[in-house]
């Protein structure tokens, strides 16, 4: 078992394709509509509550349930005691789920194959795994009910019932629906053997009277109880866990890209150096619109994101448009991506000797990457350092502690709690190998998990000033189970971790020392544009040199960055 903090899947269904909500991670699917903006306290008001409904049931009826999910997921961290947000969330949430399995062509052509009896075998074993490792003690039956309601979603869905209930009129799926419901008993459902007769019950029932495969139902029966523990928790179809497997060994086969949705596109956030899409002169902000001659709008943003993965050596290809919206045609060869964690490293102020470095994500070579940017930099003169976590959504709980130890000297870095007595424990600092140089911790809204690890290490222990915005507040740990059958995999919640002061991170974060937002413009029509300035790096170099020069803030070098 692996243990992984990040909140969602950093490069989602293609290889790298956003999610960040985190989820957060996790970029999320970019927003064609209301852009949410949290503010800090958030004021109810119904008429913004309803509007904000209005705006994800756009989405939904356009189908677009990755959007929607991750417009309802904003809404409701601005207003989250609203009863309506979270039914639209969890609502949402299981029709994207459906959606993004059939677009996996892991899962169409390998998992729905499997016999009726294999299919069940699965489920049992992520049951198991669930009863023994999961952080708190499963109630088995709304884990059946949110099976049945995730099977519920899937009848719903124009994908799902092409390929499992071809034939079936709106009258015949009602009647199937009423069988389902009538037949069960979840108050009778007291362990997991239980719950898995359940779903072998409406198996059956949908297999004879629709004759839909007892696997299809099954299979949503394990999607659902999976899905329904907490935010974080999962089921794996065979491509997302090798996804897992390629973040945290920081490579994967692909083109090279990272995602986001938008209308009719995908929108390529960063075309990694050196990958074969920076090669073929794909470059940062362009669009993808079609593949294979197919356009996005016509496949839809999961499956044309699902088309980009592929064996090394093989080809596709894109159609991109650039921002003047000329449209060219790019083969790409698909070949293995060597994904740094740290991805900037440069010195912010030479005269000074401020040094600056981002990580990307928290992933095995994250130890090894870091020492050998610090000693680069040692060598260029480095008297302090700045360290950017802005969008990191985390990723391995021990590469987050074993960067804290190389600056920490001594005291807590975090402790982990769980149901198990093999989830209690708490990681302290070393002496030996201790980087002391000033400090300065970048944090935002997107920093997530393993990144508020080190940065809740940092500012418990007095080491550094935290500069930015209140991290994302997700403080759980997951575990990556392997599964038994089909090589599918559970991502599950084994246990919560504390900052060295003892504060619990989910649904908290951690609060910046200084406090720092850019500022947005508002343009004609109400849109926003970001300001070109970064207050919250500035605000760093300047507490960097405050640490430096308490008494001779070089004004000077800021000005001049």
């Amino acid at each position: 078992m692996l243990r992984w903090t990040t909140p969602r899947t950093a490069r989602g269904i293609a290889a790298p394709f956003l999610f960040t909500l985190i989820f957060v991670s996790l970029a999320a699917p970019q927003l064609a509509l209301a852009q949410v903006k949290i503010p800090d306290e958030a004021v109810l008001d119904q008429g913004e509550i309803a509007q904000l409904i209005a705006d994800g049931e756009l989405l939904e009826k356009e189908g677009r349930w990755g959007e929607a999910l991750t417009h309802f997921e904003d809404a409701l961290r601005a207003f989250p005691d609203v009863a309506p947000l979270k039914e639209k969330v969890d609502t949402v949430r299981r029709r994207y789920d459906v959606s993004r399995r059939y677009a996996d062509r892991s899962f169409v052509g390998g998992m729905r194959n499997l016999t009726a009896e294999q299919s069940v075998a699965l489920y049992d074993d992520l049951l198991a795994k669930i009863q023994s490792n999961y952080v708190d003690s499963p109630r088995w039956s709304d884990l059946a009910y949110r099976g049945m309601l995730q099977l519920d979603a899937a009848l719903f869905d124009r994908t799902f019932r092409q390929v499992n209930m071809q034939g079936m009129s709106e009258e015949q799926i009602t009647e199937l629906r009423r069988q389902l419901w009538q037949s069960a008993q979840f108050d009778r459902i007291q362990n997991r053997f239980d719950a898995r007769a359940l779903a072998l019950q409406a198996g059956q029932i949908a297999q004879a009277a629709a004759g839909m495969p007892q696997t299809a139902v099954v299979l949503e029966f394990i999607s659902g109880a999976a899905g329904s523990l907490d935010n974080y928790s999962s089921f794996l179809t065979p491509d997302q866990l090798n996804e897992v497997y390629s973040q945290i060994e920081g490579n994967f086969v692909g083109v090279g890209i990272e995602l986001k949705t938008q209308d009719e596109a995908l929108l390529i956030v960063r075309s990694i150096p050196g990958s074969p899409a920076d090669k073929a002169g794909i470059r940062d902000g362009e669009r993808i619109i079609a593949l294979e001659g197919r356009t996005v709008s016509q496949l839809g943003g999961e499956k044309a994101a699902d088309m980009l993965k592929g064996p090394i050596g093989s080809s596709i290809t894109v159609t991109i448009a650039d921002a003047q919206q000329n449209a060219r045609d790019i083969v790409v060869t698909r070949d293995r991506i060597e994904v740094p964690s740290v991805d900037v490293v440069k010195m912010l102020d030479p005269a000074s000797g401020v040094a600056y470095l981002r990580i990307a994500s928290f992933q095995k070579t994250t130890t090894r990457d870091l020492t050998a940017a610090l000693w680069n930099m040692h060598r260029q003169g480095m008297q302090a350092l700045v360290i950017d976590l802005r969008g990191n959504p985390g990723g391995l709980l021990t590469a987050s502690v074993e960067i804290a130890d190389l600056f920490l000297d001594r005291g807590t870095i975090v402790s982990t709690r769980g149901r198990s007595a093999g989830e209690d424990f708490d990681y302290t600092a070393h002496q030996a190998g201790t980087w002391r140089m000033p400090l300065v911790v970048l944090i935002d809204e997107n920093s997530a998990s393993a990144s508020e690890i080190f940065a809740g290490a940092m500012h418990d222990n007095g080491r550094g000033t935290i500069v930015g915005t209140r991290s994302y507040g997700k403080g759980s740990v997951q575990g990556i189970f392997p599964l038994g059958v089909a090589k599918a995999g559970l991502r599950l919640t084994t246990a919560k971790f504390y900052s060295p002061s003892g504060q619990a991170i989910s649904n908290r974060g951690v609060t910046p020392d200084v406090v720092v937002r850019n500022v947005a413009k508002p343009l004609e029509g109400g849109a926003i544009l970001e300001s070109k300035t970064d207050a919250a790096l500035d605000a760093g170099l300047h507490a960097a040199l405050t640490q430096l020069q308490p008494a001779q803030i070089s004004n000077r070098a800021i000005g001049q960055r």
